[in-house]
């Protein structure tokens, strides 16, 4: 049965979405944009800055369900440029560190509200 995860400590949807949907076994979340959870954009910061903001939200739900960035099994991160890759991996890698998950990262025409990157996750739950 799905079960829809929500928090204060990362933005609250603002669309036909929720945060993160479970089964109880799986968390998927929705994509995580570089905003704080009072709204604040960070459009205009570094990537490094925008993909920790991006991963702090996405750490934020996964505690919400009681896990934790370990229990990851797969990321997609979308970028607007490519070349920002290396700065994005070098933050990502301090999340990442010891058991990273699977992951895919592409270069995407937009993302929303012009932001450099978005992070989505799939992750075990218990």
């Amino acid at each position: 049965m799905k079960r829809i995860i929500e928090t204060d400590e990362a933005p609250a949807a603002v669309g036909a979405y929720s945060q993160a949907t479970t089964n109880g076994d799986v968390m998927f979340t929705a994509g995580q944009i570089p905003m704080t959870p009072d709204g604040d954009l960070l459009d205009d910061e570094s990537i490094a800055t925008q993909t920790e903001q991006a991963l702090d939200n996405l750490t934020a739900i996964l505690e919400e369900e009681g896990a934790s960035i370990d229990d990851v099994l797969k990321v997609s991160v979308f970028l607007d440029d490519i070349e920002d890759f290396d700065e994005m991996n070098e933050t990502y890698g301090s999340y990442f560190d010891d058991e990273p998950p699977a992951r895919s990262a592409v270069e995407v025409a937009a993302l929303p509200k012009g932001v450099g990157v978005e992070i989505e996750a799939i992750a075990t739950v218990e």
